[in-house]
């Protein structure tokens, strides 16, 4: 195991900044200190204490060589390597459907089609214009007591394509996670709780086939319109869907005629279609969800966050293969949970400090912020990250407006309707505090039969999550194995290291002081000395002491 002196280093920094003779000479001692502990690094930070170094060692390919996962490991069990795939998985247990996954062709310089970006349903700019500053009365009580209310301020005017795309390109239906160069991520429902302030307690909602006469009739009783005129807009829809400019033209003309139970129907359904049910016709969205309305005063019972979860997961699988060129679901949630857990990936605009805000939806911190990194910038960057670039846990400054849930531990299928997909907490332990250990394999959700008890009777679920780990001591911190366990069964990379080598892709700076004040004072004035002398980073003579300031950074 390598455990560097980071202790000594620092003293050593911190005593040679406050006693500078002459600029030359602090460049030069700079230097040669970093040189000496040039194996203090971002990477060697972040399996300190936790793997050998050697893991992180691969070949030509991208691929790691059986050899530098086990240094004991025998000729004759690097013979019996398993093939898998160039740049992806050694073992192709775990990701069966790879095959067709769009990082798979990703290596091979294979890209979706002219646009290497993804299409994306965002409904912020319009919301923006339908979502009125008040409503009325009448209509604000069943509004608020639907658990929806927060989604009228939560999204972005604008998605940035390319990150989302980014992140996507990573996303795996197998397992409902990221997978990271450090292992796995995904989007909680802690997540949704924190980011959309939607209820993750409640039912599921059980299918309801609707046919376009249904949806006619539903448009009658429930929305307040003619006959003629609901069996006009269905055809025109070519299918049971409503159109979410008609709803919003039924909920201005109900509000003016004081309807308040059809202008609330018709402004939920409209909300709930641009937001969390967005799907990729950008115009739509399902009669079936009329369903859900029909008592108002009932409505909330339903696992509101689930659904979103439920939804944008099952968008993100079809999006994650060649195939797809278009995402639907809620980008807003993936783009505000990349923004709030990589804080050195895109680019982000704050409305507000989380520390001075009123108790709003944390999605509501965000505004955009058009990116100039492309898909295929990102991609080497993404490559690159490491634990100490992932805030790991971003909502402890909000739990005095969302107390932690347990039930956001639980291991299971959540369903919406007929789409169940994988809820499993135990692949992304980190970011609930605990020591990331090797999962179980996925669950089969074609199997699942009693899911509906299964989220009722969570209790049992957390305990199994949870009781075979322990308390993290550092916030990326894993067991032993781990590491190698996911180099064998997934793809570090999504870039082989010889085609992103010869690139320039600049990697943005989160100029956020460290939390620790040693380090904060290190790192303020190595940046201090490389401003006085104009230095850039990519200048050669500079690398090493801005190599010393990420480091600081980090900490």
């Amino acid at each position: 195991m390598f455990k560097p002196d980071v202790n000594n280093f620092l003293q050593q920094t911190t005593s040679l900044l406050d006693n500078p003779s002459s600029k030359r000479e602090l460049h030069n001692r700079l230097v040669g200190m970093t040189k000496k502990y040039r194996r203090v690094n971002v990477h060697a930070l972040l399996y300190m204490g936790s793997i050998p170094s050697v893991v992180r060692r691969r070949g030509a390919d991208g691929r790691i060589p059986v050899r530098t996962l086990d240094r004991g490991a025998s000729s004759s069990a690097a013979a019996a390597e398993p093939t898998g795939y160039p740049g992806g998985s050694y073992d192709t247990s775990l990701l069966v459907k790879y095959e067709h996954h769009v990082a798979r062709h990703i290596w091979f310089g294979e890209e979706r089609g002219p646009k290497k970006e993804l299409k994306v349903a965002g409904h912020g700019l319009k919301l923006n214009s339908r979502v009125p500053l008040a409503l009325p009365p009448q209509m604000e009580s069943w509004v608020s007591r639907s658990g929806l209310a927060s989604l009228q301020r939560t999204s972005l005017n604008k998605i940035d394509t390319n990150l989302v795309s980014a992140f996507v390109e990573r996303w795996h239906l197998e397992t409902s996670s990221f997978h990271m160069p450090f292992g796995e991520m995904s989007i909680t429902l802690d997540d949704v709780a924190c980011l959309l302030h939607l209820p993750i307690r409640g039912i599921f909602w059980s299918p309801q086939d609707v046919t376009e006469e249904l949806a006619v009739e539903l448009a009658v009783d429930y929305l307040g319109v003619s006959q003629s005129q609901a069996q006009s807009h269905v055809r025109s829809c070519r299918g049971s869907y409503y159109k979410l400019e008609w709803l919003y033209d039924i909920f201005v003309h109900h509000r003016a005629a004081s309807s308040w139970a059809y202008a609330t129907r018709a402004y939920l359904l409209m909300l709930v279609g641009s937001t969390i049910f967005a799907d990729k016709t950008f115009t739509l969205v399902e009669a079936r969800y009329l369903l859900l309305f029909r008592d108002l005063d009932g409505c909330s019972g339903y696992s509101w966050g689930a659904a979103a979860l439920v939804t944008l997961y099952r968008y993100l699988g079809d999006a994650s293969m060649y195939s797809c060129k278009q995402l639907g679901g809620y980008p807003t949630l993936l783009q505000c949970w990349i923004h709030e857990y990589f804080p050195t990936v895109g680019k982000r605009g704050e409305n507000w400090n989380p520390a001075g805000n009123c108790g709003l939806p944390r999605a509501m911190r965000w505004s955009y912020r058009q990116g100039v990194l492309k898909v295929d910038d990102l991609r080497p960057i993404l490559d690159e990250l490491t634990p100490t670039d992932v805030i790991w846990r971003p909502f402890e400054d909000h739990r005095a407006w969302r107390v932690f849930d347990e039930i956001c531990l639980y291991r299971g299928c959540l369903k919406w309707g007929e789409t169940v997909v994988p809820y499993l907490p135990d692949r992304c332990l980190r970011q609930f505090g605990y020591r990331q250990y090797v999962p179980s394999p996925p669950l089969d959700c074609m199997m699942a039969t009693d899911i509906d008890v299964d989220w009722i009777s969570y209790h049992q679920s957390v305990v199994d999550v949870i009781g075979s780990s322990s308390v993290a001591t550092t916030p990326s911190e894993v067991v032993d194995g781990y590491l190698e366990w996911y180099y064998r069964v997934s793809h570090p990379r999504l870039v082989p290291p010889h085609r992103d080598a010869p690139r320039e892709v600049p990697v943005p700076v989160y100029d956020v002081g460290p939390s620790d004040p040693d380090w904060a004072r290190v790192s303020t004035l190595i940046r201090r000395y490389l401003r006085q002398v104009n230095a850039e980073e990519e200048d050669p003579q500079f690398s090493d002491l801005f190599e010393a300031l990420h480091i600081s950074r980090s900490h």
